[in-house]
């Protein structure tokens, strides 16, 4: 939905004292920055609507430190975090926060990111523990102090939390530091269909009420449970769905099973299908992240564009039902899946790009929905950001006085509102288009 704006010039630098360097010539030319992680984002975050230069930083791709008897480690801004897991893999750790998308982990700190583990290990926000930021002064801050990586401090503001989330719009994250944790002993996945978007939501909302410890927890209507079975060839019952993990010793995943089962089947659920094997997991969960492509499918040669609410889980039920009303009122073709577990869904609508009417119609249910999460208490963003389509949703959100205050740290760190101008919070004036005089 967010056409590409691409930069005047884009530049690779290799470290954090070359990143300090670009930041400050930039800046001293009035020339707008745009930080550039490895582009999964879908809110046009990377889009240089006002030119300038893209820090591309993919080539930093070292991971610097590891420790793992502190369950943390420090990379790069080019790391994944598919290579991240990688290195891991024979240290019995990992790094669960996981949203599909081989996603850049400092870019994952820059968007606040979450993803189908959330649920039990937390978002990007709860696993960063320190960041290395070059400001646009080309200056570089360690929000925790350099070379720190405890888990709790009372040590003054939240440094790391500030630029959590902040889309680069106040600085070059250069390096992050992060909570790993230990691989489970045993893992078992399971999918079980139910007879309504109700009743499926219902039982993530018992399962959790019951203080089961489950790992994962993704719904999945059933327009989105066939596109499934087409595209990764799966045998599912085609009926609003819910995709389970459990992590945990075999002793207590004998009893989560039991007690998960007790209450699926007290709301209708059917169709169990237990999945042990490595193998059968990663199936059952490579379709699941798939599902982007599985619903672009069913709409060959349109575009997509994912909603992204989140609502106190006890309001699922009802936002769910109401979307899945607002898709027929609407007449739009899309699927639904999410990360049920905390209360964020997403709705992927297929486009025609060429039909402006059509356009307008996702652009008008895209809002009443981001509205409708507002009025249940919810966000209008669970884990992809404001960027360039949600930022009169963000003033609705946390009003004119956050809005205010949020222009006011970003005028601190950036008062010439050349850190990845156009997104949010707008500054009182924006920054200077790089032209023939900078070029």
């Amino acid at each position: 939905m967010h056409r590409c704006q691409p930069p005047d010039a884009v530049v690779w630098p290799q470290d954090a004292e070359q990143v300090g360097r670009l930041a400050a010539l930039c800046y001293g030319q009035g020339v707008p920055i745009v930080p550039f992680g490895t582009g999964t984002g879908l809110e046009g975050g990377v889009c240089a609507v006002q030119g300038g230069v893209c820090i591309n930083l993919t080539r930093m791709d070292r991971i610097l430190e590891l420790n793992p008897e502190d369950f943390s480690v420090v990379v790069e801004p080019g790391v994944t975090r598919k290579a991240l897991n990688a290195h891991l893999r024979d240290r019995g750790l990992w790094f669960p926060v996981d949203p599909g998308a081989d996603a850049s982990l400092c870019g994952m700190a820059a968007t606040g990111a979450s993803g189908t583990n959330s649920v039990r290990y937390g978002t990007m926000r709860d696993n960063v523990l320190n960041l290395e930021v070059v400001l646009p002064s080309g200056q570089r801050l360690h929000t925790a102090g350099r070379g720190r990586r405890f888990r709790k401090s009372a040590a003054g503001y939240n440094l790391t939390g500030l630029f959590v989330g902040s889309e680069g719009t106040l600085g070059l994250i250069t390096a992050a530091t992060l909570r790993l944790h230990p691989v489970p002993e045993a893992t078992v996945a399971a999918t079980c269909a139910f007879p309504t978007v109700q009743a499926a939501v219902e039982s993530t909302v018992h399962i959790l009420q019951a203080a089961v410890p489950v790992a994962r927890i993704e719904f999945l209507d059933e327009v989105m449970m066939d596109a499934c079975n087409r595209h990764s060839k799966l045998n599912c019952c085609v009926a609003p769905t819910l995709f389970l993990e459990f992590h945990g010793s075999e002793q207590a995943l004998a009893e989560q099973v039991e007690r998960t089962e007790e209450i699926i089947r007290h709301n209708g659920g059917s169709h169990f299908s237990w999945a042990k094997e490595a193998e059968e997991r990663s199936r059952l969960w490579a379709a699941r992240h798939n599902a982007w492509y599985a619903s672009l499918a069913l709409r060959p040669g349109c575009k997509g564009y994912s909603t992204d609410v989140c609502v106190p889980i006890s309001r699922l039920p009802e936002i769910l039902v109401q979307t899945k009303e607002d898709l027929e009122a609407w007449r739009l073709t899309g699927t639904i899946v999410g990360h049920v577990g905390d209360g964020n869904f997403h709705c992927i609508l297929l486009v025609d790009p060429e039909d402006p009417e059509e356009l307008l119609r996702v652009q008008a249910f895209a809002e009443q929905l981001g509205r409708r999460a507002l009025a249940l208490h919810g966000t209008c963003t669970g884990e992809h950001g404001i960027g360039l389509g949600k930022r009169q949703l963000l003033l609705e959100e946390v009003g004119a006085v956050g809005v205010e205050t949020m222009r006011r740290l970003k005028a601190t760190l950036d008062p010439r509102g050349l850190m990845n101008p156009g997104k949010p919070p707008q500054p009182r004036t924006g920054g200077q288009k790089l032209g023939t005089q900078h070029a």
